[in-house]
């Protein structure tokens, strides 16, 4: 079973792996993969072995809290998590009170060093019990406001599980101790007149550092946050276009409901402007329709009784009345926004590598700042200085970038796809796309429109009419497109009933007539049954060159004639192909057409081979062949016979008019069964990969160089220290430069 959880209290990217791997270790769970961006969580677990609460209860034993994941439908409106309002004060009003009394702090800590006056009775070494405990008090409210860190940061520690709040709730209060300490040592120089004593621990109270830690990483947070919630504004966007009621007919009667009281088979009324709330099939009206929400398409499309319609596009002009055929959670609109939420919940495989580091970095830069106060004192060095250097190490080594590098760049790129009309399921297929080499693309459906006409018929041994009329009997019972080329050919002419119908996979169909059984389909089919046809082998062919599919009809092994069908060329296909190339990747045209009509097709759109005369069940068995070659493939197809290649190939790639069993077989989905849209998601997932990187580089690079310049590395050579504000400083912007980087991809 797969399930859905909100996680709360996660900060940073050891968070996140710490509720992975406390969910992980229970006996039942196979996966769970969380979201720090989302605050959210997906597991897959057995139900015999664990239930929902247990796994809940894992997670709040690793210092997190968790709770089931409601839909809207269940939750009456939009899903919020149940644990958004956490008790603690909100980012923006933490960041103006920390502002403000750290303004007033700094003045009174380092004002006079710049010749700003101080109060009488904080002025002159006999008040200094007094300037440092006014500075003490000035402390006390940014640590309130700022309390997560330590109510978060101290129980994640002794839990095993150790985080960004700990590394600042470590250096913050380490800072704030130190300044309480001095208080103390101050008062004893006063009493002993030791003014030496006073005037150092005077110049070194740290209360100044902690609050200005506290307020720097909130500044971070709130940044980061604000850039944060730019990347679900596609998500967001798409979940608002759902409208929130509908008009049913009742009872005769025209009845605004909600559209979570809608049921199948309800007649719904959409008034020009308004969208529609249901997938269904228009009973009354005409009218033309919006669908840019879900394909893309800017240009509205025309709908009339018998059209199909989808939830959340936007009926333009007249009035449609609707039969409602798919509601809720079952319309195609609200599967994209499934698919678009699970995709930004998924994990690339390049993730892996700064998952695996953040679960043991805090714990690692804790001993670096241990390492470096022991160095520091061991050396001589003074005490304030060891702490300064330990407190820096803590404040700059915020794992928040690692765990930002890649859930943020996802997600813009799901979102910025999803808005135009390709359908991303899991970060994994957006990885993988990048990677491969190779583009199979199957010919009926994707390649071409899908709908043959009849361009020839040639008449052997009966009129052309009867031959038509026959064809066209045998072929009715059947759902190729083919066959249907052939009843609308003969939509005029009375058809016989047949019986004992057959389709036989990559050969044809027959049925009996009268009494007699009649064959239709290729020449490989006519072999079987020792029908001759070698006297217009000819004429097939040329007719197959020319793009077309010839199919033979006999009776008995006596031919009748045979009727040739041509499938135009989708417009964008030859751009498409051309797109590839241009992307590095070879392209193969994989049909159960004849041979010479594969590579008539092949030819005009530009593919590179052309594999024919696959059956259906074959055509998962050429993908494994290309694999084994050592070839990566993205498979593009439409119909129930691409389902197992789909599902072989490294990424399957279904057009949106297909079937549902290829839609739900498929990594990606494309709505405008445009094969541009394709390349456009190889490009944007090259795109994406390239940002995801730049942003690991620089959060590993950020790490590495600014932990030794903490430690304080370059002050034996120049003299260069890193205080802990700097330090906390720098922490902040290394989040925001990799979340700016990410929503970069927006403009791309």
């Amino acid at each position: 079973m797969q399930k859905k959880f909100n996680v709360e209290g996660m900060s940073c990217s050891a968070c996140s792996a710490a509720v992975e791997r406390a969910v992980s270790r229970i006996d039942g769970v196979t996966s769970a993969n969380v979201n720090l961006l989302g605050k959210s969580m997906i597991c897959e677990y057995d139900e015999s072995k664990v239930n929902a609460d247990a796994i809940m209860t894992a997670v709040n034993k690793a210092g997190f809290s968790a709770s089931e994941y409601k839909t809207e439908k269940e939750t009456g409106g939009k899903n919020e998590p149940a644990a958004s309002s956490d008790g603690f004060t909100p980012v923006k009003t933490r960041l103006i009170v920390s502002l403000c009394f750290l303004a007033v702090l700094m003045y009174i800590s380092m004002g006079h060093m710049i010749g700003l006056p101080l109060p009488p009775f904080l002025s002159g070494a006999e008040n200094a019990v007094a300037f440092a405990f006014v500075q003490f008090l000035l402390t006390l409210p940014v640590l309130y406001v700022n309390r997560k860190f330590f109510v978060h940061g101290f129980p994640a520690i002794f839990k095993g599980s150790a985080n960004m709040d700990s590394l600042v709730a470590l250096g913050s209060s380490a800072a704030v101790i130190y300044g309480v300490f001095a208080i103390f040592v101050i008062g004893y120089g006063l009493g002993h007149n030791d003014h030496e004593l006073v005037h150092r621990y005077m110049s070194n109270l740290y209360f100044e550092s902690a609050s200005m830690i506290l307020t720097l990483v909130t500044v971070g947070k709130f940044l980061e946050e604000r850039s944060k919630s730019k990347t679900n504004e596609a998500l967001e966007a798409l979940i608002d276009l759902a409208p929130k009621t509908a008009t049913v007919i009742r009872d005769g009667n025209e009845t605004e409901i909600p559209v979570e009281e809608i049921r199948v088979g309800d007649s719904v009324v959409v008034h020009p402007g308004e969208r529609i709330a249901v997938d269904g099939t228009v009973v009354e009206g005409i009218s033309s329709v919006d669908e840019s929400a879900l394909t893309g398409e800017s240009v509205p499309v025309e709908k009339s009784v018998g059209s199909n319609v989808l939830s959340a596009s936007v009926n333009k002009n007249g009035a449609l009345v609707i039969r409602a055929e798919k509601v809720g959670e079952d319309t195609t609109f609200a599967k994209i926004v499934a698919l678009v939420e699970n995709a930004g919940a998924s994990k690339a495989p390049v993730a892996k590598l700064a998952d695996k580091i953040a679960g043991i970095f805090v714990p690692v830069v804790s001993g670096i700042a241990l390492v470096t106060l022991a160095v520091w004192l061991i050396t001589g060095n003074p005490f304030e200085r060891a702490l300064s250097c330990a407190i820096s190490v803590l404040v700059i080594s915020c794992p928040c970038a690692l765990g930002l590098a890649t859930p943020v760049a996802i997600t813009v790129a799901t979102g910025r796809c999803a808005s135009k009309g390709i359908m991303i399921k899991s970060a994994e297929a957006l990885e993988t796309l990048c990677k491969c080499d190779t583009v199979v693309l199957d010919k009926t459906g994707t390649v071409t429109e899908g709908e043959p006409t009849v361009t020839d018929i040639i008449a052997v041994s009966i009129p052309e009419a009867e031959l038509i009329k026959l064809a066209a009997s045998v072929e009715k019972p059947s759902e190729h497109p083919l066959s249907e080329a052939i009843t609308s050919a003969a939509k005029d002419a009375e058809l016989v009933e047949v019986d004992n119908f057959t389709a036989v996979p990559g050969k044809g169909v027959k049925a009996d007539v009268g009494g007699k059984t009649i064959y239709g389909g290729n020449a490989s089919f006519m072999s079987d049954i020792n029908c001759d046809i070698s006297e217009y082998t000819a004429k097939a062919e040329a007719l197959a060159e020319e793009g077309k599919t010839v199919m033979f009809f006999a009776v008995g092994n006596k031919l009748l004639g045979f009727i040739a069908a041509g499938d135009k060329i989708r417009k964008t296909s030859v751009e498409a192909v051309e797109k590839f190339h241009a992307l590095g990747l070879k392209v193969a045209l994989l049909t159960g057409d004849n041979a010479i009509c594969a590579k008539a097709v092949g030819k005009d759109v530009g593919a590179d081979d052309v594999i024919a005369n696959v059956l259906p069940a074959d055509k998962e068995n050429v993908i494994c062949d290309m694999q084994n070659a050592g070839r990566k493939v993205i498979m593009i197809g439409d119909g129930i016979n691409d389902s197992p290649a789909l599902m072989r190939a490294d990424v399957g790639i279904a057009v949106g008019e297909g079937t549902d069993i290829a839609i739900d077989s498929a990594d990606v989905v494309l709505m405008k069964n445009d094969l541009e849209d394709a390349a456009e998601a190889v490009s944007f997932s090259k795109k994406t990969m390239r940002n995801i990187k730049q942003n690991l580089f620089w959060a590993f690079f950020y790490n590495t160089i600014g932990i030794p310049i903490a430690a304080g590395v370059l002050f034996p050579i120049w003299g260069i220290l890193l205080s802990p504000m700097i330090g906390a400083a720098a922490m902040s912007l290394s989040s925001l430069f990799v979340v700016t980087n990410a929503l970069r991809l927006y403009k791309k």
